[in-house]
């Protein structure tokens, strides 16, 4: 299981957000500063998000996730505010090596289909989710998209995507825990890698993640946050918890 080190931005500052509530949020400073940091404690993944950009669509933060993915030798997944294909090919043509949809994946699924042609192995869909997959969010989780967690699987479950990244909102920054039984759902559910997101504090969350599956299918990986920018796990610890289970 791939460890994902998270870097959020906000007005060009690395930030963490409790529940995705822009009123509810501590900053970290430097993103690059923090995402080096990653990189040199051994993380081989960096998840980078524009929170403002999910938010507005309107990329602000864009230069930022360049520069991050032009240093790093780590790789770089980023998503936030991806809406067209000129998006996408800004990101992967610079550097990123994954890019994540997902307002995208609920108002344009024609649009991940053909980027997922064009890009193999380069395009994830991230399903942000409220009530147990009842509700996906979308725009920054400032809106509900009308459609459910199961409903956005089927939809791209022919299209040749890199992965699927699934958040519990409720449990995102709260460090209570991840989403074990529905993350385990949603692999019963889905032939695409499945990243999970929201809510790891510690090297027995990573380990109970890693457990999880079907004969043959594991989660691909998970994303950490807030337990690694507040020094709650290591990057180190992380990195261990996760080995075992691939």
């Amino acid at each position: 299981m791939e460890l994902l080190a998270a870097v959020d931005l906000h007005r060009g500052h690395a930030v963490r957000l409790s529940q995705g509530d822009f009123e509810r949020g501590v900053e970290y400073g430097d993103p690059l500063r923090l995402a080096r940091s990653y990189e040199a404690a051994g993380a081989r993944w960096v998840h980078i998000v524009d929170l403002d950009a999910a938010r507005t669509g309107e990329a602000s933060n864009r230069r930022h996730v360049l520069e991050i993915a032009a240093v790093l030798t780590a790789r770089v997944q980023a998503g936030g505010g991806i809406r067209s294909a000129a998006d996408a090919a800004e990101l992967l043509d610079g550097g990123v090596d994954r890019v994540v949809l997902g307002t995208a994946g609920v108002r344009d699924p024609e649009l991940v289909a053909e980027l997922a042609g064009r890009y193999p192995g380069r395009v994830v869909v991230g399903v942000d989710h409220r009530g147990g997959g009842a509700d996906v969010a979308v725009s920054g989780w400032q809106q509900v998209g009308g459609t459910t967690l199961a409903e956005i699987l089927g939809r791209f479950e022919d299209v040749p995507l890199a992965a699927v990244v699934v958040t519990a909102i409720e449990r995102d920054g709260m460090l209570g825990g991840p989403d074990v039984s529905g993350l385990a759902d949603v692999l019963s559910r889905t032939r695409h890698d499945v990243v999970a997101s929201g809510g790891v504090r510690s090297v027995e969350d990573l380990r109970a993640l890693g457990r999880l599956g079907l004969p043959g299918r594991r989660l691909w990986g998970a994303i950490v946050g807030k337990a690694l920018v507040e020094g709650v796990l290591r990057v180190e610890e992380a990195l261990s918890a996760c080995e075992p289970c691939g």
